[in-house]
This record gives structure tokens, sequence and C-alpha cells, in this order.
């Protein structure tokens, strides 16, 4: 097979030995003569499963006791309503920091349970950088998004406040170090770093929940899916199981450390070219750059069939920007190898060098 070197936003990239053993697991999963898909979510040997990715996520993050890990659906796009409507109390309201297209989805959703305070929005130059903001303290929570998967952009430091923290981590958890205890609740979509489409990671201090004053729906309570154990319904058996081959595979790659060694020699890579290339401009302001997600642009946009015709003919794969922005987008998430941001570095060398 030609080598496709996979810059794709999402459904993202994952580790070779992961889709290998979640391919294996479709034919025959556990020597049970039975695929993954077809065997109950109640049998043990998928028990084994959701225990064993709940436990990774506890072990990579140092979470304390309080902390309960869930593997639902929904995506984080549903979490938007979930986070809030767990946090809110009735007649609150919670403070917002408008980064891009999800932290507004998230905006526009918590604004159907109560008042949202928008304390920072970067939305006047194109989500080109994260704002300053300060955090009221009469919110039930703040609610940030960590990486902004369109624009390039992310948060470089967390903010320091008493009130509780919520945060769309979808994509770039497991990425580099941090302190996940210093968050009330952390929602991911598994698509970017962690796995297939098809479930959402959840980890909740659960000392925050049940303290809104609301009846809640079901299925959007996270204190029923922490008394199911994750198996309030049927849970989304392969991404789950794909979800926790990951995991295995960010652990013995070296945790979060290692995951920050590796993404930090490819941002470096890729941005000292970026910085260097006279062709090429990016989006996001440098102390913002998202080392997940590099957003750039040509100089002259009439070239663009020229560049597009080197980065295919090299087996790029995924980096046409998405339409808020224009240009290129470089998704460089944990399994992508720093091998594959040498060959677009050198694409864009070679670029600049034919156009003169």
């Amino acid at each position: 097979m030609k080598q496709v070197h996979n810059f794709s936003a999402g459904p993202s990239i994952l580790p070779k030995e992961v889709t290998e053993q979640a391919a294996q697991a479709i034919l025959e999963f556990d020597n049970m003569g039975l695929s993954l898909i077809e065997i109950s979510h109640r049998s043990k040997n998928f028990e084994k499963v959701m225990d064993e990715a709940r436990q990774l996520v506890k072990d990579i993050l140092g979470l304390p006791e309080r902390y309960e890990v869930l593997f639902l659906q929904g995506g984080a796009t549903l979490g938007f309503y979930t986070s809030a409507i767990n946090m809110m109390k009735e007649g609150g309201k919670a403070a917002y920091v408008n980064t891009g297209v999800w932290a507004t989805g998230a905006i526009k959703e918590a604004k159907l349970l109560g008042e949202v305070q928008v304390i920072g929005d970067s939305s006047d130059k194109n989500h080109s950088y994260i704002p300053n903001f300060e955090v009221p303290s009469d919110v039930d929570y703040l609610h940030i998004t960590s990486n902004n998967t369109i624009f390039g952009t992310q948060y470089q430091s967390f903010p320091k406040t008493n009130v509780p923290i919520v945060c769309d981590m979808s994509s770039d958890i497991f990425s580099k170090k941090f302190n996940a205890s210093d968050f009330a609740m952390i929602y991911a979509g598994a698509q970017k770093n962690m796995g297939p489409a098809g479930t959402v990671l959840y980890i909740v201090d659960k000392e925050q929940l049940g303290k809104t004053g609301r009846k809640l729906p079901n299925y959007m309570d996270l204190l029923n899916h922490i008394d199911k154990d994750s198996m309030s319904n049927t849970p989304p058996v392969f991404a789950v199981y794909a979800s926790m081959l990951t995991l295995r595979w960010i652990k013995a790659n070296g945790g979060l450390e290692g995951m920050e060694v590796r993404n930090n020699a490819k941002q470096a890579l890729f941005y000292s070219e970026l910085d260097r290339n006279s062709a090429f401009k990016g989006h996001a302001v440098p102390e913002a750059r998202s080392w997940m997600n590099a957003t750039f642009k040509l100089n002259d946009e009439a070239s663009a069939p020229e560049f597009d015709k080197l980065w295919k003919e090299a087996g790029i794969s995924g980096i046409a920007g998405h339409r808020s922005v224009g240009g290129y987008r470089a998704s460089m998430y944990n399994a992508l190898p720093i091998e594959s941001v040498q060959v677009l570095v050198d694409v864009m060398k070679e670029f600049e060098r034919t156009k003169g």
C-alpha cells in the first residue's frame, strides 16, 4: 500500500497497532468465536473492556478518588447540554469563553437552561487568539474549550479560579501534561486523540454533581451513569474497545509526559518552517497556536492548485482548511508520526523553492 500521511482533523489517525487489534476483534474477540460487535455488552468479556478503559483514564491522568470516568454516546455536541444541565443551578448562571465554533455551540445550549455570561470572545479577529478574561465569583461554573480544532488555537495554560471549571477537551486531551483535578468536569469526543467516532469521555468530580435543584432526564443525569458504571444503556462497544486500546498505547508510550515530548517535537518542526517559509502565513497568533491543529494559508492564494498538487503527490491527506478559516489545517494528533510532519515540511520547502 502507498503510504498516506493522515492529517485529518477527525475522525483522525490512530496508532497502527490499535487499528490492527480492533480489526481482529471485529472478526473474533477474546477467543469467543464471536465478533466484538455481536456479543452482549453485559457479558464479562465486555465488562472487562469498560472497566479497563475507565481505569486507564484514571491512571494516565492521576485522578483523585472523587473522580468518575464515563464512556457515553452523543459526542461532545450532546456534551454541551449534558454538562450545563448537570452544573447550572435552577435559576443560575454560568460563564463561557467563546473561542470558536464549538464554544459557540456550547453557549447556545447553555442558554436553554439559564443565564450565560460570555466573559471572553475572540470572534472579532476570526478566533485567531485566546482572549483574556476575568471569572465572576457568582457563577455556577466556567466553561472553556481547551483546543479549537477549526481555528487552530489552544490554551497554553488554564485559568486559576475558585469557580468550578468545565472543559471541552475533545481535540487535545491526552496530548500533554495538565492537572485534571483542577476541573469539575472534562468531556471529550473520542475521535481526535483517543479512538474512533461513537463515544464521548466524561471525567467528573462527583462531589460537584446533584446540586442544581433540577429534575434531570435519566440519560442526561451523570449521577445515573456513575451509578450504573457507565452501562445505563447499551454502550458503543466498538468505540469503547478501540479507545481502550489507544489508552493502553498512550500509557505504554510514556503517558502524558511521553505524549508531550512527542507532540512538542512535531509542533516545533512544523511552526519553525511556517515562520521561516516566505510562501505561507499562520492564522493563529504565535502565543495561542495549537499543537494539535496548525492552521495556515498561502500568501498568494492563486497558487493553491500548484501547492495542492505537490502535497497530494507526496501522499498527504486531510489538510484542507475548514471553510470558516480557509487555507490549510494540519492536524497533528498523538498517533501522527513526526516523519509525516517532515514530509509536509519538505513539501512546503519545495513549493517555496519552485515559486521563487
